[in-house]
């Protein structure tokens, strides 16, 4: 009996680029109900108004990142892609992993993230997906998947 596996997309959480978003949005109120407030006469800060905002460029590259950054596990095949105006892309075959590694910190752990590190047989540098969603879960589907593959073969 063969039964289709569905494909498996990795990438990075978007957990703290909401927190990010958000303490961003924050600061920039702040700014400008200061400026709006008390610092309006101060003729040295007439451009904050038009100068805060320049502060969300810090979530907005971090946006850019995850977007242009997964994984994608397609029968015996994981392709990393990243990259937005050069990109990098490696493709290992699942059934060589030889090593699947999480690795959480503290505040990982507390918000169900983590690190996920691959090895292969053959491979000298391993690959390593920083911040992603339910890291043991996706290592275990890997490990199986990795099982069933070498089961076939």
């Amino acid at each position: 009996m063969n039964r289709a596996v569905a494909d498996l997309t990795i990438q990075p959480t978007a957990k703290f680029l909401k927190a990010g978003t958000i303490l961003t949005a924050l600061v920039f109120l702040a700014l400008e109900i200061a400026y709006f407030a008390s610092w309006r006469e101060k003729e040295v800060l007439t451009p904050l108004p038009m100068i805060a905002p320049l502060i969300f460029l810090w979530p907005g590259t971090r946006w850019l990142r995850r977007r242009f950054t997964k994984a994608v596990v397609s029968g015996d095949r994981l392709r990393y892609e990243t990259g937005f105006t050069s990109k990098s892309t490696r493709t290992i075959q699942v059934s060589k992993l030889q090593d699947v590694r999480v690795d959480q910190g503290l505040l990982q752990r507390m918000l169900n993230i983590g690190d996920l590190s691959l090895e292969t047989s053959g491979e000298t540098s391993r690959l390593t997906i920083r911040n992603i969603d339910g890291p043991q879960d996706v290592a275990n589907d890997l490990m199986n998947r990795s099982q069933s593959g070498s089961a076939k073969a």
